[in-house]
């Protein structure tokens, strides 16, 4: 990729912002979103600071309307395991959650902006992925979240800061390192509202997401060459598409395209639904039975095994790019702020950028800010920029060269050097082998026949490793001298050969109003029975559980039309059920038609080995 053909290329000495501005995103919403990237200046002044001792203790350190963001980077001395965290959305009361409640749903309305699911999450998978799903919303209960209403008050304040200031805001950074000139942009929403406002994983105060352009020297000018988005369960070399990867990556004028996850704000290459899921934590060993026994199941059926492990829970990313979009040419225009280290709240302040909803597993907790995680060690994205997405082992395209060059000197030298090894080791051990047949037949010189015999493996040995190595850099020399052909014609590799696991959107389920209202209910209504059966049958509760569960799966193969398929599985696990049951009543009798069995075998195979 030469600056010459490239329009987006731009003059090195550019300054910071320049840089920022000429290849900032254009991020387009869904529908229904309501939470967009702003300044973490208003937010902060609208926060209180706590810390949240060790004991479960929570302090005020500074009350609302007294913060700002100099007063949030003062020092706070507090015990170990503390929690210092900020505060948006103060106690809500009954009273306070009905009216932001009910003026969420008046600023909906008026503004035109409200979400409409389609096909629901659950009717996309089956019934072990609900059964998961009603386990894991029951957690929440047992375990820290972020209260229901807290939601519509971020919300109904963040109107409020965005009437005030209309202002869409990206936090930018440049980074040089390692020949790359690279350029993050942070976007910081006053809320993450996935679980309450797009039936998600989580909800939480406040949220940071990211993503990054490399660019590296041509000439005088800087081309850019990757652009990476931070996502959910991606990452490394997934995480980053390359510039001309005109199928993965739109570029409006320049500038690339972002579709943002409704509530989520992940950050997406393509337009559509993603299927996203929470894998429940399994010890290694189930999980690795549970794979076998899916790979075990799909050779009895004859067919595949379904993809992914059954403990895991559906969710869906909506990534439709149908509601605003903010960037160059978009509805509405970024404000870029430049940040560093240098920048006093990016790296004095450890603390969470919202409410710290004690929750052990983290996710409704609020994050930290673009420079630390939750614990307050340094981020990866921030102090590793190339090795976040894979680009710590790939030099800008004007090294390349070099470094292969470079590299195929060497190993030739090594060749040279092998090859005078070879040859001198073989001859000696041409020697030693002429010596060591010399001495066979003469007892007296068994000792010494031995010591030699001895010598001469562990000299062949290394003889053949020294002449395996020649052959592998030969191989190695020949792959280095075609990429670099490649190089100097100037042609244009696969820009999709580092992807390993691509984030595809699903297509919609056409699923009929029926499926839809039994996903709904069918969990409850097994709970239902699994209630009655403790309270009128109790001395048949396995067995009952386990009709409850063929029946439910009937009744879903019947709803999506899968009946014939449902029917031919329950008879096999009948059938692999009564084997086991009759060989665990009658093992002896099996265990004696089976040692009958190979014998009669043994015997034809015999015969048979007699008559040839």
């Amino acid at each position: 990729m030469k600056a010459s053909n490239n329009p987006r290329a731009v003059p090195r000495p550019a300054s910071d912002l320049a840089l920022l501005r000429r290849f900032e995103p254009v991020v387009r919403y869904t529908r229904g979103e309501h939470c967009f990237p702003m300044h973490v200046e208003p937010y902060v002044r609208e926060c209180s600071l706590w810390i949240h001792h060790p004991n479960g203790r929570e302090e005020m350190v500074v009350p609302q309307g007294k913060l700002d963001l100099k007063t949030l980077v003062q020092p706070h001395d507090a015990p170990f395991g503390s929690v210092l965290f900020l505060r948006f959305v103060q106690s809500v009361g009954l009273g306070a959650g009905t009216r932001a409640l009910a003026d969420q749903a008046r600023l909906n309305r008026r503004t035109h902006n409200t979400f409409h699911p389609g096909p629901g999450r659950l009717s996309r998978g089956g019934l072990l992925p609900r059964l998961f799903d009603a386990l894991f919303s029951a957690t929440l209960l047992l375990r820290g979240r972020v209260p229901g209403a807290t939601s519509a008050v971020a919300q109904v304040t963040y109107h409020k800061l965005l009437e005030a200031s209309e202002k869409y805001v990206y936090h930018g950074r440049v980074v040089r390192q390692s020949g790359w000139t690279i350029l993050q942009y942070w976007f910081f929403f006053d809320y993450n509202p996935w679980r309450s406002g797009f039936h998600g994983v989580n909800d939480h105060e406040s949220d940071w997401e990211m993503i990054i352009v490399y660019l590296y020297q041509q000439g005088k000018s800087l081309v850019p060459a990757w652009v990476a988005y931070a996502s959910h369960d991606f990452h490394g070399d997934d995480l980053r598409r390359r510039w001309d990867d005109h199928e993965e990556l739109e570029l409006v004028d320049g500038h690339p395209v972002v579709y943002a996850g409704a509530g989520s704000h992940a950050s997406y290459f393509r337009r559509g639904e993603y299927q996203a899921e929470a894998n429940l934590p399994l010890p290694g060993w189930l999980r690795a039975a549970t794979n076998t026994l899916q790979r075990f199941w799909g050779r009895l059926l004859g067919r595949e095994a379904a993809g992914g492990s059954p403990f895991r829970i559906p969710f869906v990313d909506y990534a439709r790019g149908d509601g605003l979009s903010i960037g160059p040419g978009a509805d509405k225009a970024w404000t870029p702020v430049v940040i560093s280290e240098a920048t006093p709240w990016v790296s004095q302040f450890r603390g969470l950028w919202g409410l710290f909803a004690r929750d052990p597993l983290s996710g409704e907790n609020a994050p930290a800010g673009p420079m630390y995680n939750r614990d307050g060690t340094p981020r990866a994205s921030w102090f590793d920029t190339l090795g976040f997405a894979g680009l710590d082992k790939t030099p800008p395209p004007p090294l390349e060269g070099s470094i292969l060059r470079a590299r195929m000197a060497v190993l030739r030298k090594t060749q040279k050097g092998l090859e005078s090894d070879i040859e001198s080791s073989t001859d000696e051990l041409q020697r030693l082998g002429v010596m060591w047949r010399g001495m066979e037949g003469k007892p007296h010189l068994a000792k010494r026949h031995a010591t030699l015999g001895a010598e001469i493996r562990a000299k062949s040995g290394d003889l053949s490793s020294k002449r395996k190595e020649h052959s592998q850099n030969s191989v190695m020399l020949d792959s280095l001298d075609y990429r670099l052909e490649e190089i100097d014609r100037g042609l244009v590799t696969d820009p999709q050969a580092h992807i390993q696991h691509r984030a595809s959107p699903v297509p919609a389920s056409a699923v009929s109003r029926a499926v839809e209202t039994w996903a709904a209910i069918s969990m409850s209504l097994l709970f239902f029975g699994v209630a009655a059966l403790l309270i009128f049958r109790p001395q048949a509760v396995l067995i009952g559980v386990v009709i409850l569960a063929i029946v439910f799966g009937l009744v879903e193969s019947v709803l999506r039309k899968t009946f014939a398929a449902s029917i031919g599985s329950v008879t096999v696990l009948l059938a692999v059920a009564s084997i086991l049951i009759l060989g665990i009543n009658f093992w002896q009798i099996a265990l004696a038609a089976l040692f009958a069995a190979v014998g009669w075998i043994l015997i034809w195979q015999k015969i048979q080995e007699l008559r040839g």
